[in-house]
């Protein structure tokens, strides 16, 4: 019996296994059954889950009777899946990562539905709602002039939607919502990863010289938008804007009413700095209203801080009119 079959066979019998029990069960080296469990992992017969230096394997769960035979990629076009391997990414209640096309594979077997028929309804989704990106963004002036009576802001982008119909959360949006969560510093160089080319040429484009970094309203040992900014690392100058920190602490996610949000970020934001800048770039985590963006810009130009533009960017934004992101 193969190696790799012994395996299978050991975890059929235990549910599952660590590497180190592998390794005194198979009598080989560590680096032989590691080897091997790349292979199978690659290969779809196991997953894993945790992290070192506690992580399980087990078998992947067989499809139903009744699920077509998708890893044949015959059956698919091309272009729908290089759409789902370059777009889909689930982070399941597991707490795994599954992503690409054999990430949307386990997504559609957890919900029993047929990955043909929604591996194209996902593509004309995506197609519907990235008709909306013109080089990379999408455009959120339309969400503020609705909204407020004044907009500060003379653009405003965000890199990606939040969520899109049916599917849930798009790849930034899961990132997003979990990086601050679990305080996971691996998500967060994930987001960096994707955000830093698409700064860099707004920075470039718009002729930046100064950035700003909305703060958190909710304290957590790990900022998300602090260790962004410092990852970033970017050669221009930083804004000074910081929370102000009040006796009880209200998070913008927490209040439904607009003309709240507008008070709570107008009252509980501050701008220490003096300088005097051609161009703005001020970054968000997520835009839901925009009242935190534009009391922020409105302080700008009342301090007579900016001689141009102030341009708006955000990770993630929502679809709709005026719906709030109450999650992140």
């Amino acid at each position: 019996m193969k190696t790799s079959e012994k395996i299978i066979d050991y975890i059929q019998q235990n549910g599952q296994t660590t590497g180190v029990r592998l390794v005194d069960y198979l009598d080989i080296t560590d680096r032989a059954v590691r080897k091997q469990l790349k292979t199978l992992l690659d290969s779809g017969k196991i997953i894993k889950v945790g992290k070192p230096p506690r992580v399980y394997y087990s078998l992947t769960p067989p499809p139903t009777s009744d699920e077509p035979d998708v890893y044949n990629l015959a059956v698919i076009t091309k272009d729908v899946v290089e759409i789902i391997d370059n777009e889909f990414f689930y982070i399941s209640s597991r707490g795994t990562v599954h992503e690409g096309w054999k990430g949307f594979l386990y997504w559609c077997r957890e919900r029993k539905l047929d990955p043909r028929k929604t591996a194209e309804r996902y593509k004309k989704t995506i197609d519907k709602y990235y008709s909306y990106k013109k080089d990379g963004l999408i455009d959120g002036m339309y969400k503020l002039n609705a909204s407020f009576e004044e907009v500060a802001l003379d653009r405003v982008f965000y890199i990606d939607f939040y969520s899109i119909e049916i599917f849930g959360k798009t790849k930034l949006g899961q990132l997003l919502l979990f990086a601050k969560q679990s305080q996971n510093r691996k998500l967060i160089n994930e987001i960096v990863g994707i955000i830093e080319p698409v700064v860099l040429r707004v920075i470039d484009k718009y002729q930046i010289d100064g950035v700003g970094f909305i703060p958190p309203s909710v304290k957590r040992e790990l900022q998300l938008m602090k260790a962004i900014q410092n990852k970033l690392n970017l050669n221009v100058r930083i804004l000074s804007i910081n929370k102000i920190r009040t006796t009880v602490t209200v998070p913008q996610k927490t209040l439904s009413k607009i003309e709240d949000r507008i008070i709570n970020a107008r009252e509980t934001i501050s701008l220490d700095d003096t300088g005097i800048y051609k161009n703005i770039l001020l970054i968000d985590d997520a835009l839901g209203s925009g009242a935190t963006l534009n009391e922020v810009a409105k302080k700008i130009r009342n301090k007579k801080m900016c001689t141009g533009q102030i341009v708006g960017l955000v990770i993630t934004g929502s679809f709709k009119g005026f719906e709030v992101i109450s999650e992140v």
